[in-house]
């Protein structure tokens, strides 16, 4: 006969314990070594969804061939806001690179992160296993920017066919979308965890859409309005756009700093504030 005290639960582990008390107080991204399961499970998961990569990236190569060369043959020459004058389709490329890893980042850290969290329940069950918040954070944050990456490398090798890549600085631009993908993934994430149900991703379009318009993509800042220019800078699509353009077309200068650090501090303010969020989302 089975003792009851054999049927109870073993106690925690005082050393996992000390070990999650000490990841809470240490910065990111201590406390999320084991995200690289996540990462895995995601790339396993999507070996069947290829239909959805080619969705995200063709929607940016179709733009390039309408108005980057079907609208180029009625705009012959673009005044870039660094003074060069290069061919509409040579103008839009950059563009159309940062908002492809924009959309392959948001796309993965909103829509799906919610599913996971929401009805799949997928972290609850994560965190039956030795992974913790932390690691749910960093873990679809990397995946997202991978995702993101992914779009943009692949819309970097049509734009090259295209005769769109002109300089050996854009070597540097699919490092450059891999980190536009970090800070809109990371800051998606966050916003995720406040939403309720699908109708809040209204919100996302809301914000996405006008960010892919009117964030110096098709047009130079300089034809906008005066008052208009300064909430034009203010969106993040606008430094990911500059720093693409400024890389593909070889305008490079201490000015592309402003973009990398305002992306920087983005994706940071996201990355924690997802990790704080997850946190108490699962735990509480």
């Amino acid at each position: 006969m089975t003792s009851s005290a054999s049927l109870q639960p073993a106690p925690p582990s005082p050393t996992r314990g000390l070990t999650s008390r000490i990841a809470r107080v240490l910065p990111l991204p201590a406390g999320a070594g084991m995200a690289r399961i996540l990462v895995e499970r995601n790339i396993i998961s999507f070996r069947h969804g290829w239909v959805a990569l080619v969705t995200g990236f063709a929607e940016p190569v179709f733009y390039l061939f309408s108005l980057g060369i079907g609208l180029g043959g009625l705009v012959k020459v673009v005044t870039t806001d660094g003074g060069q004058s290069v061919s509409y389709a040579n103008f839009v490329a950059p563009a159309l690179l940062a908002a492809s890893a924009m959309n392959g980042a948001v796309f993965d850290s909103t829509f799906n992160v919610f599913f996971k969290l929401k009805f799949a329940r997928l972290y609850d069950s994560v965190l039956a296993t030795p992974m913790g918040p932390r690691d749910v954070a960093v873990g679809e944050i990397s995946w997202s920017l991978m995702r993101g990456g992914l779009y943009a490398a692949a819309f970097l090798v049509v734009a090259y066919f295209a005769g769109a890549v002109h300089s050996w600085w854009a070597l540097l631009a699919l490092p450059a979308a891999t980190f536009i993908g970090f800070a809109f993934s990371a800051i998606g994430m966050f916003a995720t965890t406040f939403m309720r149900s699908w109708v809040d991703f209204d919100y996302v379009t809301l914000a996405i859409q006008p960010m892919f318009l009117f964030s110096a993509t098709f047009f130079p800042l300089a034809t906008y309005p005066g008052a208009v220019q300064w909430m034009v800078q203010a969106t993040p699509l606008y430094h990911g756009v500059a720093l693409e353009r400024a890389l593909m077309l070889g305008e490079v200068g201490p000015g592309l700093l402003v973009h990398v650090a305002y992306l920087a501090a983005l994706g940071l303010l996201g990355l924690v504030g997802a990790a704080r969020r997850i946190e108490k989302l699962l735990l509480s």
